[in-house]
């Protein structure tokens, strides 16, 4: 039995599935590397013979130098009526770089007679049979049962059988696998105990989360006998996703105390981020342990007793994963949520000060305003309101003009007049797609005149909430936009009735924050 659960990661595999993820070669290198630096101790890179993407990553992952990882190759067992050596993808699994084999073979009864439409016992003598001849051909192998869980409480006999059969062919782990995602708990605890009672062979467990259950379904199986761990980071996968490991991880060790062989807890959020980036997909914010609203907290009294103790409402310390605690400003926030807030910010402030921006707060956000989304707006409002902000430039006026060229075709104009802080004035134009596009670029190009930094301002979202529907086109409209620099992000808002004032107001604060920081980091290297 190993000293710790094993974590093996499909990620490359199971993962890619997902709908709308297509990992090239060289992400998946990439992904490798970065499990194999935080200490996966399987990874299943694909399947061997299935693609040339596959096959060109088997060529060159079997050339590095992996510290903490052993990679493994993932195929199924052979086909109906053809010899084990004579079967190709088997010899193509013999021959890859990888020195560990998972295969995955029918364990459930109605799936060889309907699906398969062999005989049972042909089944069984397909899984010993493939097993045994990638164990003579110098392979460690792992046999998946797919469907395990149906199989077992629908033909127990025959599911268990097909483990014995894998077991006789030299498999070294048997991997019970959720392959539909619909099994219970307590289904899961009584069948996982069987089998490690029955075979003196390792036993993983493989879930997928179509009732939700993954995570939960994993932690049931090890504190039931299996030892290793089989799922994804962030939980991607078909239909809805397999365990995910992040989570899994972080419960093995921070709540059942298992040992787990990782290299550093606190990498994993970052791992989750880089995954999620590569993958070019946004993990969930609401992500446990390494989402970034897993340590988010929005409720005045919340805040107020988290300032006297974190325990009273995070589980684990948000360092422990590599996250980070945030805390957000709304109408609900009380002197607590405002004194952390700012603390984050280095923003100092009295009693007086902070029942002002509460009542400020409050008063804003009667009118549409929402903070807790947009922190650099925040920060400008309490800077003004301690009259510590001396403005860097104000918009002395602009015009819009929008003509119709024919062909269906909308052309748009703004000119716009701005004055820094000197009271040098700027008077330029520009054409954009869409009002806000056109005097968003003109305001840059006026700015960029006096602020150098406006060059690496780009805008990467936009979004518009209508406050109240009944109103009609005469309805106040919020307006979200976030912004970077390169290397930070920020999000501002701005509410008016009109789209075009709200879309300016959270155009300004943007470009005033990012003026703002980089006054400051200016002034800090001068230091």
């Amino acid at each position: 039995m190993p000293e710790s659960i094993v974590i093996y990661d499909t990620t490359l595999r199971d993962g890619a599935q997902t709908e709308g993820i297509s990992f090239s070669t060289e992400d998946k290198l990439e992904i490798l590397k970065k499990l194999d630096e935080f200490g996966i101790s399987f990874v299943e890179g694909g399947w061997p013979g299935s693609n040339p993407k596959d096959d060109d990553f088997f060529r060159i992952a079997g050339t590095m130098d992996l510290k903490n990882t052993i990679l493994t190759a993932f195929g199924s067992t052979g086909r109906h009526g053809i010899p084990a050596n004579e079967d190709q993808n088997l010899k193509t699994l013999a021959e890859c770089s990888a020195k560990w084999c998972c295969i995955f073979g029918k364990s459930w009864d109605f799936h060889v007679t309907d699906a398969l439409c062999i005989p049972l016992e042909d089944n069984l003598k397909m899984i010993e049979d493939s097993v045994r001849f990638l164990k003579e051909s110098g392979k460690h192998v792992m046999f998946d049962a797919e469907h395990f869980f149906d199989g077992y409480y629908a033909n127990h006999d025959y599911a268990m059988n097909a483990l014995k059969a894998a077991v006789e062919g030299g498999a070294e782990w048997l991997v019970l696998c959720d392959t539909n995602g619909g099994t219970m708990s307590e289904n899961i605890a009584s069948a996982v105990k069987d089998v490690a009672l029955t075979f003196g062979v390792n036993v993983g467990i493989h879930c997928h989360n179509d009732s939700d259950l993954a995570v939960a379904n994993s932690l049931v199986a090890v504190e039931n006998g299996a030892m290793m761990i089989q799922g994804t980071i962030n939980g991607i996968g078909e239909r809805c996703g397999n365990a995910n490991l992040c989570s899994v991880i972080a419960d093995l060790a921070l709540k059942l105390e298992y040992d787990i062989d990782v290299t550093d807890l606190t990498k994993l959020t970052d791992l989750s981020k880089f995954v999620g980036e590569v993958a070019n997909t946004i993990p969930s914010p609401g992500l446990p342990f390494v989402g970034e609203k897993a340590f988010t907290h929005k409720g005045g009294m919340h805040v107020s007793a988290l300032v006297k103790d974190p325990r009273t409402y995070e589980h684990v310390p948000p360092e422990s994963v590599g996250n980070k605690r945030r805390v957000l400003v709304s109408d609900m926030a009380g002197r607590s949520s405002i004194s952390e807030k700012l603390k984050e910010m280095g923003i100092a402030i009295n009693d007086e000060e902070s029942k002002e921006i509460i009542k400020k707060i409050k008063d804003l956000e009667a009118k549409g305003y929402q903070f807790e989304g947009a922190d650099a707006s925040f920060e400008l409002l309490v800077r003004r309101l301690k009259g510590s902000l001396i403005p860097p430039f104000e918009v002395a006026g602009f015009r819009l003009s929008i003509d119709y060229v024919g062909n269906n075709q909308l052309v748009s104009e703004a000119s716009i007049k701005v004055i820094d802080s000197k009271g040098n004035l700027e008077h330029t134009a520009a054409d954009g797609d869409g009002p806000v596009n056109a005097l968003d670029k003109a305001l840059r190009k006026a700015l960029s005149k006096f602020f150098p930094i406006m060059d690496d301002i780009r805008l990467t979202d936009y979004k518009v909430r209508v406050l109240d529907e009944k109103s009609a086109t005469a309805a106040s409209v919020r307006v979200l936009i976030r912004s970077t620099d390169g290397k930070n992000s920020w999000t501002t808002v701005g509410v008016s009735e009109n789209v075009i004032e709200a879309s300016l107001n959270a155009l300004t604060d943007s470009i005033e924050y990012a003026i703002l920081k980089d006054q400051e980091t200016n002034n800090q290297g001068a230091d």
